[in-house]
């Protein structure tokens, strides 16, 4: 199985999106994760940086630009979705990934606690 380390830029870039309320907060993330063909358009006009911005966790040994490199998507590349942290929670927690489930728990909290 492999193992992961946070993403802190990527964790800061969170933040950043929810102070600024570029969140979604009811979304079927099944449907509006990105996909191959959608982090390929976005691969082509931006920079492998600001791609691993969206993903809370980096795969240990992975070669940095590499789509392998990057894990735990949690936005569509425009918006975080509350619904994309959720599953990151979720697959972290189930895969004992703990740095990645509390990265995610704890933005998923910040994410509620702004909308309160």
């Amino acid at each position: 199985m492999a193992s992961y380390s946070v993403n802190d830029r990527a964790v800061a870039r969170a933040r950043e999106l929810i102070r600024s309320r570029q969140y979604v907060v009811r979304s079927e993330w099944g449907r509006v994760q990105p996909r191959a063909a959608e982090e390929d358009a976005f691969l082509a006009s931006h920079s492998w940086d600001e791609y691993a911005e969206w993903h809370l966790g980096l795969t240990d040994g992975a070669r940095d630009a590499t789509k392998a490199r990057y894990a735990f998507v949690y936005g569509d590349f425009r918006r975080l979705h509350r619904s994309g942290l959720i599953a990151c929670h979720y697959r972290a927690a189930e895969w004992e990934h703990k740095e990645i489930e509390l990265a995610a728990h704890e933005l998923l909290q910040l994410l509620d606690d702004s909308r309160a």
